[in-house]
């Protein structure tokens, strides 16, 4: 198959997973409606936190459910396809053992245990309002041992990748440490960023943009695909969701993101230029743990609220504002992560 006719498909994909987001996204919602699975908004000692986002309370969420349910569904949609005509679904089939089978099926294991984190949330421990940070990164925890067990043990992947450098083969613990360490950090950072309307959605699409790219420079035409579906379904969720938003992604949505950029990433071997691909999320990130060694060993905040969009919120600035210069600011890293990356691949 030549190489515009995989364009077509790519493109073709990716429009469909955007139209037929938006006709399941209804019926998600209307679903989340009869479970009234709605988000409290509370945050114990955070009086700025709470001030700025009380109006919220209330809000719909695990509206992330479309990112992975879609996806499934256009699979099932294929398969019925290869009923009628075997060839047309040969050509038009993105699953693949050696390129998709992985990330889709961690991004949507990721949605499940996100999906989990929002019922116990939601449902199980209302008094808390919520899942603790300590609580979520022991999921991400155990989250990230799976991956690594795959990756090393199944895929034989037990070497570092550095950009003009090349593989690294270290100490199998370190790069087990690292691994973890990876998926976690990147997996919190997502769920740090899913904070304002729509924010981790605009930011998500540029890093899976380009890692779509990466993947189609790399000849994994398969996993590029997935990754426009992807992006598909997430301008669907935002088509409903742009401020005012109608409803959260959830940590359903936030992680498997974060899930499905990690590994990507991990795949294509970009791990180490993702902080320049993802800027916005080691901002977030890193505000949060400013904030709290801040707190811990000087008495005292550094920024009027964390993550640190709601430190500009704190400031008066707009929330559609800062979204779309959070927006601006990750796609001008991730176009600099993508060069650099052409750099390294064609030296």
């Amino acid at each position: 198959m030549g190489i515009q006719f995989t364009i077509i498909k790519i493109i073709t994909l990716g429009i469909f997973s955007f139209l037929l987001s938006l006709l399941i996204f209804p019926l998600i919602v209307n679903f989340l409606k009869i479970l009234n699975a709605k988000k409290e908004i509370y945050k114990e000692n955070a009086p700025v936190f709470q001030s700025l986002h009380s109006k919220k309370s209330g809000t719909l969420t695990m509206g992330g459910l479309v990112f992975w349910i879609s996806p499934l569904l256009l699979l099932g949609i294929l398969f019925i396809f290869k009923i009628f005509s075997n060839d047309f679904f040969n050509w038009i089939n993105f699953l693949s053992r050696r390129e998709t089978f992985l990330p889709l099926g961690f991004f949507v294991l990721g949605g499940i245990v996100g999906l989990l984190d929002d019922i116990l949330g939601i449902f199980i421990i209302r008094n808390k309002k919520g899942l603790m940070i300590k609580e979520k990164l022991i999921i991400y925890f155990a989250f990230s041992l799976i991956i690594a067990w795959w990756v090393i043990i199944k895929l034989g992947i037990k070497y570092f990748y550095f950009p003009f450098i090349g593989r690294v083969y270290g100490n199998i613990f370190l790069f087990l440490a690292f691994l973890i360490f990876y998926i976690i950090a990147v997996s919190f950072s997502a769920n740090e960023t899913d904070g304002l309307d729509g924010l981790l959605g605009g930011v998500a699409i540029s890093i899976i943009g380009v890692l779509a790219a990466i993947s189609f420079i790399n000849g994994n035409y398969n996993l590029a695909t997935l990754s426009v579906i992807i992006i598909g379904t997430i301008i669907s969720f935002l088509w409903f969701n742009v401020y005012p938003a109608k409803i959260f992604m959830g940590d359903t949505g936030s992680m498997a993101l974060g899930s499905y950029i990690a590994i990507v990433s991990f795949l294509e071997g970009v791990y180490f230029l993702l902080p320049l691909m993802a800027p916005i999320f080691l901002i977030e990130s890193g505000s949060v743990i400013l904030q709290t060694i801040s707190k811990k060993f000087f008495k005292k905040k550094i920024f009027l609220s964390t993550p640190i969009h709601h430190h500009f919120e704190a400031l008066g600035i707009p929330e559609p504002n800062i979204v779309f210069k959070f927006w601006i600011i990750n796609f001008l890293g991730a176009i600099l992560g993508l060069l650099i990356f052409i750099l390294d691949k064609f030296r």
